[in-house]
């Protein structure tokens, strides 16, 4: 239920379960362990290239959702399809979904922490590696960011270990 912009939600979750897949991307990732030693390993990727099929499939659901006729949201559909062509021009598309795909890696982590489940993001990674081990190429879809989720080990040396912030003063202004 993250919220993208339009609702769009140009995004893939992988929830990568199988052990020797989850080696291979230990060496995709600069040898962080964390694919392999956690409990749920989420690998989060964009469209490579957002075309009018997805915006179709999106209104098409739009309309199953709230019972009405495609037709009828004709004037969304075109002020999406207008935004969209904007970014596309500007050469931004790529960077806008992943924009997307982020409120949604915040919407990940802190369910989770409301769930007492602790999570580390993954950018230390080689996309096109990711994308190799995992099947993506010629998908359509390319990875942007990894997420690993689960339960700190009772070993887990920065468990106790403060965590390092700006103060709020330093991060937070008031106008």
């Amino acid at each position: 239920m993250a919220p993208s912009s339009f609702g769009l939600q140009p995004w893939k979750f992988i929830i990568v379960q199988d052990d020797a897949v989850t080696e291979q991307l230990v060496a995709a990732s600069w040898n962080q362990t964390q694919p392999k030693d956690c409990s749920q390993f989420v690998v989060m990727a964009v469209r490579e290239n957002l075309v009018e099929t997805h915006l179709d499939c999106y209104m098409a659901r739009t309309a199953e959702v709230r019972g009405v006729d495609v037709a009828s949201l004709a004037g969304v559909r075109g002020v999406i399809a207008q935004s969209l062509e904007g970014e596309k021009q500007a050469g931004r598309l790529d960077t806008w979904q992943t924009h997307q795909l982020y409120i949604a890696l915040g919407q990940f982590m802190a369910s989770a922490a409301l769930l007492g489940v602790d999570t580390c993001p993954m950018e230390g990674l080689s996309a096109p590696q990711y994308d190799e081990i995992l099947g993506l190429k010629g998908t359509g879809w390319k990875t942007v960011v990894a997420c690993a989720a689960g339960y700190r080990s009772a070993d887990d040396k920065y468990a106790s270990t403060p965590k390092v912030r700006f103060p709020t003063s330093e991060v937070v202004e008031y106008r």
